[in-house]
């Protein structure tokens, strides 16, 4: 597709690369040039300088002929203005990053007028992700599938684990409920296991399964929800708003710690069950006076990631059993802190991108299954694709067995109907399924992608 990207910031570089890699022809608008250069010099992305939001530049970016806009500049009404001229200028589809609580409560009353595909907001994004961690505390990430009826939960194995030491057949075994282990991470490695495949302590394990038996199995597995929590949040953001606003609904009680007074008052007024603290999240006998020692999960969630990573670590040193989460902007250096003694690691510009990737792949309705969602794992080693099924096709009606499957591709779970199937070689692939598969191939866009 021929896609524009208004904005060169952290959210359209990653965005860029991504669809660079996909196979998509790809022009980013900014007026900033030192950051047009960085990205031409290092992807073959075609860059034009100048204002987004006019139609000349537009005009010159052939936005008449092009699939989609997305706008994502560090300003909500530049990015909302800049979709609606792009969109009277012909372009088919268009995509807006709006931030501001405010606007996001108001969209769906004005989406159709400003002519927009899809809002995206990041930090609303993080929040609802960290919310499904939280609650689980233990639980490294939880995604959902089939309208909310399957989930992939990842978690890491540590030597107490019933997992430990144990081949994913013994596992199944162990669980005793419909359960796929879809991949496994190991030193920086991803592995699609097979029954023989041994798990080792420090493992990072993805597994699927019915979201209605999902409690039940972390609960085997010594992860137990637990509402009656507290959680401390370093840093006053958007993120710790929306997340904030997430936990109380879900009776978890929340702090906040934030060293600027006028945003206290503003949150105050905005989080009427939350306690906000006015103080420097980096001051230990403030954390230690606000009880840091006592939280059940501490969230870092200020401006830079050497205040976040500091304020973690010495968390983790004071509250040892505490459950940590910490945002790192830097995507490109992220991979440096993966042996440190922390819990969970996010970064906002990664999850919307993602989701802006969910959207666009969506657009590929081809051949004879339909693309609906895609969720990178394994820190994007790995994918975990949703197809429906819209007709017959050389992977319908023939048992899975009988398929030549490609390597590194595992058939994970078919929804039939509200029924949820962990297949077996014997069952088979029918029209009107949705079915998720894990693969370590990248750009799959039809189910038929599986075979060789």
């Amino acid at each position: 597709m021929d896609i524009i990207i208004v904005g060169s910031g952290r959210v359209g570089r990653t965005i860029a690369d991504h669809l660079n890699l996909e196979g998509h022809s790809i022009t980013v608008i900014d007026e900033n040039v030192a950051a047009l250069e960085k990205l031409s010099d290092t992807q073959n992305i075609m860059t034009i300088e100048g204002n987004g939001a006019t139609l000349n530049t537009l005009k010159e970016a052939n936005v008449s002929s092009c699939d989609l806009l997305i706008a994502v500049t560090a300003t909500d009404e530049l990015n909302l203005y800049t979709c609606l001229i792009a969109k009277n200028a012909g372009v088919k589809r268009t995509i807006a990053r709006v931030r501001n609580p405010q606007y996001t409560k108001d969209l769906p009353f004005v989406k159709d007028d400003l002519k927009l595909s899809l809002a995206i907001n990041p930090e609303l994004l993080c929040s609802r992700e960290l919310t499904r961690m939280l609650k689980f505390p233990g639980v490294e990430s939880i995604t959902s599938f089939a309208r909310g009826h399957i989930d992939l939960i990842k978690i890491k194995v540590d030597d107490k684990s019933v997992l430990c030491n144990k081949k994913i057949v013994q596992c199944s075994n162990i669980l005793k409920e419909g359960v796929r282990f879809c991949i496994v991470e190991r030193e920086g490695e991803c592995y699609i296991p097979n029954g023989d495949f041994v798990i080792n302590e420090g493992d990072f394990i993805s597994f699927i399964a019915p979201s209605k038996v999902a409690a039940k199995l972390l609960k085997s597995l010594g992860i137990v929800s637990n509402r009656g929590r507290s959680v401390m949040l370093l840093g006053g953001s958007k993120i710790a708003y929306y997340l904030a606003r997430d936990l109380l609904d879900a009776g978890i009680s929340v702090r906040i710690i934030e060293s600027d007074k006028a945003r206290c008052i503003e949150l105050s007024e905005m989080l009427d069950d939350a306690l906000i603290i006015h103080g420097d999240a980096m001051d230990q006998d403030l954390l230690l006076s606000e009880g840091i020692e006592h939280s059940n999960a501490i969230v870092t969630l200020m401006n830079t990631d050497e205040e976040n990573l500091v304020s973690s670590l010495y968390a983790k040193q004071i509250n040892p059993k505490a459950q940590i989460i910490t945002e790192i902007g830097n995507l490109k250096i992220s991979s440096v802190f993966d042996n440190l003694p922390l819990d969970t690691m996010f970064n906002p510009k990664r999850i919307a991108g993602e989701h802006i990737m969910r959207y666009v792949r969506a657009m590929h309705n081809s051949r004879d299954s339909e693309f609906e969602t895609v969720h990178p794992i394994a820190n994007g080693k790995a994918e975990a694709l949703e197809f429906r099924v819209r007709k017959d096709s050389l992977v319908t009606g023939i048992a899975l067995s009988a398929l030549d499957i490609k390597a590194n591709v595992q058939i994970a779970c078919i929804n039939r109907q509200g029924k949820m199937i962990i297949p077996k070689g014997s069952d088979t692939i029918e029209i009107g399924d949705t079915v998720i598969v894990v693969t370590k191939h990248k750009g799959l866009s039809d189910l038929e992608d599986i075979l060789r």
